[in-house]
């Protein structure tokens, strides 16, 4: 089994001198630059992602590992980053997946649009889809919008008497009103996640209702989020391996660091057969049965670096280096996306419903 390259740990470094091209060959040593030097700065963080873009394939089309690759050098260097370019990229590859092409200039979308995926539900809010002389519009509220009022564009699902659909919608007219809280974490700060409120908003149904959950692409993009959380778990260890190369480890830093060692490379090795998998057109039940097993391996791996990094390198860098302790928080924040027991409870319901004993 070909070992996925996530990214290149001998060359590209959380901090020193320029990174070194990504072995995925989609980012270049100035796209980690910039990386580098965005990650607080919403607007430019925003405007990078949709130079590289271009650059990054979809997923299922061959280059599977080198579009998870480059998400996980992305989060290696600023987690912040890989945060707002992920959901970027997840929705053109939803939009790739469409049936049937949809009108997206009715909604002013463009090649220069910035979207989110807004998907989320939540208690005592409802959004709602109303067809009307041949259009649509959505009216309510949506919970956890990352973004929205920085971004042009989301992909919203809401509620048809069918069932729930996806749509695309413009978040710039007045008919939409983003919220800017509650939002008070001390990682992602910049990733503004809030509900928004849609009044009579303009939208392009995309797909049937239900096709959003159904399509292929629903658990692929579930396994790009965790190559994000490994790569921000990379750049923790990289602070632990630079700070061992500065004085002489004792047998307890030693036993962390082959800890942090096992974790991720544990954890790559299931990226890497998942992107084979993604790839080779795996779909269905075996495509939710593998997204949850790569994201709770890929987030226990993640939650043992964070600890393991934490007993070995003590309060000094929580303190002292700005980057280290911005990555610790919002890795932790971002990883909390893996629903843990529960996500392992919903992993072995499918397992005993395939009837099959995989091991």
């Amino acid at each position: 089994m070909p070992v996925l390259p996530l990214p290149a740990v001998t060359t590209l470094r959380a901090t020193g001198p320029e990174p070194a091209e990504d072995p995925g060959g989609v980012l270049r040593p100035g796209d980690l630059a910039v990386v580098a030097q965005v990650g607080t700065d919403v607007g430019a963080t925003l405007r990078w992602v949709q130079d590289v873009t271009p650059r990054l394939p979809l997923p299922g089309s061959g280059r599977t590992d080198a579009l998870w690759s480059a998400l996980a050098s992305v989060a290696a260097m600023d987690v912040a980053v890989a945060r707002m370019l992920e959901p970027h990229l997840d929705a053109l590859a939803i939009l790739d997946q469409v049936p049937e092409p949809p009108d997206l200039a009715a909604v002013g979308a463009g090649p220069g649009s910035t979207w989110g995926v807004f998907a989320a539900e939540g208690p005592g809010v409802r959004l709602d889809a109303t067809p009307a002389d041949g259009r649509w519009t959505l009216t309510g509220t949506k919970p956890w919008c990352s973004l929205a009022a920085d971004l042009s564009h989301a992909l919203v699902t809401a509620w048809t008497d069918d069932g729930r659909r996806l749509f695309a919608v413009d978040l710039r007219p007045a008919s939409v009103e983003p919220a800017d809280g509650p939002w008070v974490p001390r990682g992602l700060p910049q990733v503004v996640s809030a509900p928004v409120r849609f009044d009579g908003a303009p939208a392009v149904p995309l797909g049937a209702a239900g096709w959003y959950l159904e399509r292929p692409g629903f658990a692929w993009g579930g396994i790009g989020v965790a190559a994000c959380w490994w790569g921000g778990a990379v750049g923790l260890a990289r602070t632990l391996w630079d700070a061992l190369g500065r004085r002489v480890p004792d047998q307890l830093a030693l036993a962390h660091l082959g800890a942090v060692d096992v974790a991720l490379t544990g954890a790559r090795a299931t990226l890497a057969e998942a992107a084979s998998a993604v790839d080779d057109g795996v779909t269905g039940r075996a495509s939710a049965v593998l997204a949850r097993r790569v994201r709770t391996a890929v987030a226990v791996a993640v939650e043992e670096v964070q600890r393991r990094c934490a007993h070995a390198l003590g309060p000094g860098p929580l303190t002292t280096d700005e980057s280290f302790a911005r990555r610790v928080a919002d890795l932790g924040l971002y990883v909390r996306q893996h629903h843990a027991e529960r996500d392992e409870a919903s992993l072995g319901r499918d397992l005993l419903a395939a009837g099959e004993r995989p091991w």
